[in-house]
């Protein structure tokens, strides 16, 4: 299998790469896409809009979205996800009022509590990439060498616990699980939130940057590369992720990495794999699927992915976008295959609860439309506590010592946007 390069974090042209209260109550308004040229300094006004406390901010290759307080929250009760969040938007439309929206983020365990909520107000924009201000260099950390880091598991634990899954996928137990791995950064004051995603979004403009409550106190805070699903219109596309390589600041190095991604027999099966599974998850909700025969390769600031667009035709105007990515949640490139088998083995292996990590982040609007992000390179926030995650798949192919340090190369996001080192 042969792959190409293609530019950081962004989908093809024409792509597309969350309290219940009555429906008496007014349904909050979101102004409109502009038409024209953006206009210089748009984008870039609403990331720096964003406060913290009940702000949500997301920014995807298509358009950046800054909502303000809570005017309605998903509720948590026995109906599927995507009928919750369905029967809430359909109850807030009005004929005289924008289309309503829901936004937020949705943990990895299925049975845990979702932060989606409906904004009071919800204000749109052009790409940050498409807005030249965001060239602008963000400040420089302030926390620098304040911070107290704790990794859980340590290196040589992680190292086991990837070593102790490689025995057994080559016994045949399973295909593949994804281990991750956490730090907690404990500073003497709260972290500064809204210059952490400014300091985000200007590494990556291209990617999908967002910072959203995560639940009572928390707020979710991250730069993640992977588009899980969107659906504009009647037109799906997912951006499967799956077969990592770190950057190197010397470019022959930054080259040769590339290349060996490209020709790596462990990443290509790795990759396959994902995208297999989104294929088979994805049919029987569209009408048709174009699936490309060859990865390419996607760059961010620390690492190269190899990666594939997939895009078709949703089945019928009912299939919303949170049906998409509930079908592919939890994708073999944040979990593994079988899915069963591979939670039960992160449930042994990981000492910590993932809580949003690996889930999705997004929005999607009552007309059905919306776009979910797989919840990677992201750190939560919580008193004067930041909490990283990064994880690495593990197949039978697998170095333990090189997943370790694949893990370390994905810190670097967000040591960087702290001032922080390992």
């Amino acid at each position: 299998m042969t792959a190409s390069l293609r530019e950081p974090g962004l989908v093809p042209a024409g792509s597309v790469p969350a309290r219940p209260i009555s429906p008496a109550a007014p349904v909050p308004s979101a102004a409109p896409l502009p038409s024209a040229p953006p206009v210089p300094g748009t984008a870039v006004a609403l990331l720096d809009a964003y406060g913290g406390g009940t702000d949500r901010f997301l920014a995807t290759p298509r358009q950046t979205l800054l909502g303000h307080g809570t005017a309605a929250q998903v509720p948590h009760d026995e109906r599927p996800l995507p009928r919750r969040v369905h029967e809430l938007l359909d109850g807030l439309r009005r004929p005289d009022r924008p289309v309503p929206v829901v936004l937020g983020a949705v943990p990895f365990a299925p049975e845990a509590a979702p932060a989606l909520a409906v904004p009071d107000r919800l204000r749109r924009s052009p790409a940050l990439a498409a807005d030249p201000l965001i060239a602008l260099p963000a400040p420089r950390p302030a926390d620098g060498g304040d911070w107290r880091v704790r990794e859980w598991p340590a290196p040589e634990g992680y190292t086991a616990a990837v070593a102790a899954a490689v025995t057994r996928m080559r016994a045949g137990e399973f295909d593949k699980v994804v281990l991750a791995r956490t730090l907690e950064l404990t500073g003497p004051h709260a972290p500064d939130l809204p210059a952490l995603l400014n300091r985000l979004a200007r590494r990556d403009p291209g990617g999908y940057t967002f910072a959203v409550p995560s639940g009572p106190g928390r707020t979710l805070v991250g730069a993640s590369p992977e588009l899980l699903v969107a659906r504009l219109g009647g037109r799906v596309t997912a951006n499967p992720l799956a077969g990592s390589a770190p950057r190197s600041s010397d470019l022959a190095e930054d080259v040769r990495r590339a290349a060996a991604l490209l020709q790596s027999p462990k990443d290509l099966h790795e990759h396959a794999v994902v995208v297999d599974a989104v294929r088979e998850a994805l049919a029987p909700l569209c009408g048709r699927l174009q699936v490309p025969e060859r990865p390419t390769l996607v760059r961010t600031a620390t690492m190269w992915h190899l990666s594939t667009t997939v895009t078709g035709e949703v089945a019928g105007p009912s299939v919303t976008a949170l049906d998409l990515a509930s079908a592919l949640h939890p994708t073999p490139a944040v979990c593994g295959t079988p899915t069963e088998v591979a939670r039960a083995v992160i449930a042994e292996s990981e000492p910590f609860d993932r809580g949003p990590y690996t889930g999705m982040v997004g929005w999607q609007d009552a007309d059905g439309d919306g776009e979910w992000v797989v919840t990677i390179r992201c750190a939560e926030a919580e008193g004067s506590t930041l909490r990283l995650f990064a994880g690495a798949g593990v197949v039978a192919e697998s170095s333990p010592t090189a997943e370790t340090a694949e893990t370390a190369a994905k810190f670097r996001t967000f040591l960087d946007a702290v001032g922080a080192t390992l």
